[in-house]
């Protein structure tokens, strides 16, 4: 029987993106991968893939129309932040669900999303865009530091710094502006957000069709950086505040028009309650996804693939549990000799996952992202709390061992 496809514009290679051709399959769909790089992915198993200009819009559409030659294209979606207006063109221009490419393309420019969210009422920092360093610094005396100075684009924490005074800000924002393109070779917009630094816990909503299925706790390295070290599912939250931080996350999502699939929405408790930090129009990383699922049963990968195929939603509560996960991260740069303990963190009562992401003799280079990470400790409890002591004493028992290049000193 000629099964309808799922089409995949591009993917995540690492955590849950890998695993969106299994929820295809389950859903009774062939999931297709349109790469302009197959080689990129190994790691995403189970899907057939076909060589695509995935920049071009056009060429992504006519890639579609030739798998359903014989069969039907039922939805078309990405795993990948990089993508989501691609994939929703070409959705849009083949009659199929998609949010507004419009609008994603107004989401993905931080700047821009910042404007409609306080245009329509949602607390979000104080913030100027801006071009150049003058006009960083500019806008970094008149907010008051320290300041956190951030790419309009992008995910993953990367170029995000909290920067303490003008030299540290002139400095970040001359890094960041002369950055020409992303890490998949591809033109980036040159300016910045300047915004108000907001104290207090960070926490994401994770949003499915409108609808938030639960609240993240993050665990995050030190400033300046933001690195994601751990996250806790549910977020331990009385039950006021958790009520504030869904109807802020809720109305953040319809405000900016993303009202199919998924959203990730973070944000921080201040002083004066929940404040938007930023809206992503895609499923959350860092094994997110994987915590809902293991603490709630809701499967949002199934879900999001049901939601741009047009198909009921499968989504559902089944358990009350709690998930906590840590990540290995590296403390230096270097070659990594190996990585211990591995046998013994799974060992730990309640971890359900242990995974490392580098092999022997990878060169390693800390660069203050998601990409330092190494590794995972995923566990599930009776609560989220000792979900995330499980985690914690079993990503304490990985000990990476690296070669530390030294100036001036051969490795």
């Amino acid at each position: 029987m000629t099964r309808d496809v799922f089409v995949l514009v591009e993917s995540n290679t690492t955590g849950t993106g890998r695993l969106f051709p299994a929820a295809a399959r389950a859903l009774g769909l062939h999931p297709v991968l349109l790469a302009a790089d197959p080689s990129r992915y190994a790691s995403v198993g189970g899907a057939e893939v076909v060589r695509t200009e995935t920049d071009d819009v056009r060429a992504v559409v006519d890639a579609c129309r030739g798998l359903a030659v014989g069969r039907r294209v039922a939805g078309v979606a990405t795993s990948s932040d990089y993508y989501v207006e691609t994939a929703a063109a070409a959705a849009a221009a083949l009659g199929l669900p998609a949010n507004s490419p419009a609008d994603l393309a107004a989401v993905r420019d931080k700047g821009t999303q910042r404007a409609r969210l306080a245009s329509a009422g949602v607390r979000v920092p104080r913030f100027t865009v801006a071009d150049t360093v003058e006009e960083v610094l500019a806008a970094a005396a008149e907010i008051g530091y320290p300041v956190v100075v951030k790419p309009v684009t992008g995910s993953g924490s990367l170029g995000v710094r909290l920067c303490a005074d003008p030299e540290q800000t002139a400095r970040h924002a001359r890094a960041v502006l002369f950055r020409e393109s992303d890490e998949r070779g591809r033109p980036v917009p040159r300016r910045v957000t300047v915004e108000e630094f907001v104290s207090g816990g960070e926490y994401s909503v994770e949003v499915l069709d409108g609808t938030a299925a639960g609240i993240t706790a993050k665990h995050l390295g030190a400033q300046p950086l933001f690195v994601e070290t751990g996250h806790d599912f549910p977020a331990a939250l009385a039950p006021a505040v958790r009520e504030a931080v869904t109807k802020a996350a809720e109305a953040a999502v319809r405000a900016l028009g993303i009202v199919l699939g998924p959203a990730h929405v973070e944000l921080r408790l201040g002083p004066a309650g929940p404040v938007l930090i930023e809206v992503n129009p895609r499923l959350a990383g860092g094994w997110i996804p994987r915590l809902v699922q293991e603490a709630t049963g809701t499967d949002l990968i199934l879900g999001t693939v049901a939601a741009f195929s047009g198909l009921p939603s499968p989504v559902a509560v089944t358990a009350a549990r709690g998930a906590a996960i840590r990540f290995v991260v590296p403390a230096e740069s270097g070659r990594l000799r190996r990585i211990d303990g591995v046998a013994r963190a799974c060992a730990v009562p309640g971890v359900v996952d242990v995974e490392t992401y580098r092999e022997p003799g990878t060169e390693i280079t800390v660069s203050g992202d998601f990409r330092d990470r190494i590794g995972h400790v995923l566990a599930r409890g009776a609560t989220a709390a000792e979900a995330a002591a499980a985690a914690e004493e079993g990503v304490g028992r990985i000990t990476p061992s690296l070669v530390v290049r030294r100036e001036g000193v051969p490795a």
